[in-house]
């Protein structure tokens, strides 16, 4: 590839967990890209498949305004969540209400963590007018079953006895009975999932995803009792049939719970960005394709994000630089991979990453 060849650069990346959201991540690129072909034109589309750095990622593509609202975190104390409004579209990441970012490592209470902030951010949504919603699932510090979202849309969850249980995964051991609300939500919920899992069993929610959250094995277990006690009851008083749905398990089942209890659609994060962002159009004028994540490995090509990104790019005909921190195994035929052996990346240093992988393409004339 010479820098004749090259007129039109898509820069496509996702979130750097932890050090980077997916607009910083965007334009530390595009000024690499241009630091090497100063002429090109570069085409930003920041990117989330439902978790980190969605509402960056929505804000491009839809408009709105990020608004900010006082909410119950994951541990009961009020947090400062935001939303995007866009007319009557509204955006809600759910770890802005229930996020273990939220929860200090020397806090984290699996059995206790709640999502009845992400009910109150969409409480507040419809209120203010939004009739479509989209909900993205990921990066929470919970494992209830989107039970404590339920609570604040008006549901009750109550044991043998008619008393109320206590917020959390830990206490659904007891779910005796589920009662909905009088009334329903008043909008249509797309329920972005970053992730396959079903809610029960060794891929569940709780084998999985429980221990990064805190749960010790005797925590695990119980998490995964009461998920299971939640999706019978569920089942038999209801209908809903939500153990083995996939994406049931993302956010620690508050994938089931967004279908149960707002009857939302359970989408692939990565697919639906894909597609409002017309990254699939955008492909049919770009000469490259410059895209990244922290850590690239065998999950990145299992649907999520990244991997898409590279699987669209190939398949029309377009070279692909893939940027990240790291990159742990191969990475897909005739895609070159620029990474920092694992060391953290300001915006400076991933501006000078992607140059100098840029420079080397330009300089070798091909990939």
């Amino acid at each position: 590839m010479t820098g004749n060849a090259v007129k039109t650069v898509l820069v496509a990346p996702t979130a750097f967990k932890g050090t980077l959201g997916p607009t910083a991540v965007t334009g530390a690129m595009s000024a690499g890209v241009t630091a090497v072909w100063p002429t090109v034109r570069v085409v930003e589309r920041p990117l989330s498949d439902g978790g980190n750095g969605l509402l960056e990622a929505c804000r491009r593509v839809l408009g709105g305004t990020l608004v900010r609202h006082e909410v119950c975190g994951p541990l009961g104390e009020p947090v400062r969540a935001r939303l995007l409004q866009a007319g009557e579209r509204a955006v809600i990441e759910s770890a802005e209400a229930c996020g273990l970012h939220l929860i200090p490592p020397t806090r984290r209470a699996p059995l206790l963590a709640t999502t009845r902030g992400v009910g109150e951010l969409l409480r507040i949504a419809v209120e203010a007018g939004a009739s479509q919603i989209v909900l993205g699932l990921g990066g929470s510090g919970t494992v209830d079953g989107g039970t404590g979202m339920a609570r604040a849309l008006g549901w009750r969850f109550e044991d043998e006895v008619g008393a109320p249980l206590a917020e959390g995964g830990g206490s659904l051991t007891e779910l005796h009975r589920v009662h909905p609300p009088a009334r329903p939500l008043g909008a249509s919920v797309t329920a972005l999932c970053d992730v396959e899992n079903p809610l029960l069993g060794a891929e569940g929610a709780a084998r999985v995803y429980g221990p990064q959250k805190g749960a010790g094995p005797l925590e695990v277990e119980r998490l995964e009792a009461g998920l299971a006690s939640l999706a019978q009851a569920l089942e038999a008083q209801l209908g809903l049939q939500v153990a083995g749905l996939p994406g049931a398990g993302a956010a620690g089942g508050l994938g089931a719970g967004a279908r149960a209890f707002l009857e939302a659609e359970l989408a692939s994060g990565a697919e639906w960005m894909i597609e409002q962002t017309g990254l699939r159009e955008l492909l049919a004028s770009a000469d490259l394709v410059v895209t990244g994540e922290g850590r690239f490995d065998v999950q990145s090509g299992m649907g999520k994000l990244t991997g898409r990104v590279v699987t669209i790019a190939r398949a029309a005909g377009v070279p692909v630089l893939l940027v990240c921190a790291r990159v742990d195994g191969p990475v897909p035929d005739g895609v070159r991979a620029a990474h920092s052996d694992g060391r953290l990346l300001d915006e400076e240093g991933l501006t000078r990453l992607t140059r100098d992988a840029c420079r080397g393409l330009a300089q070798q004339d091909r990939l």
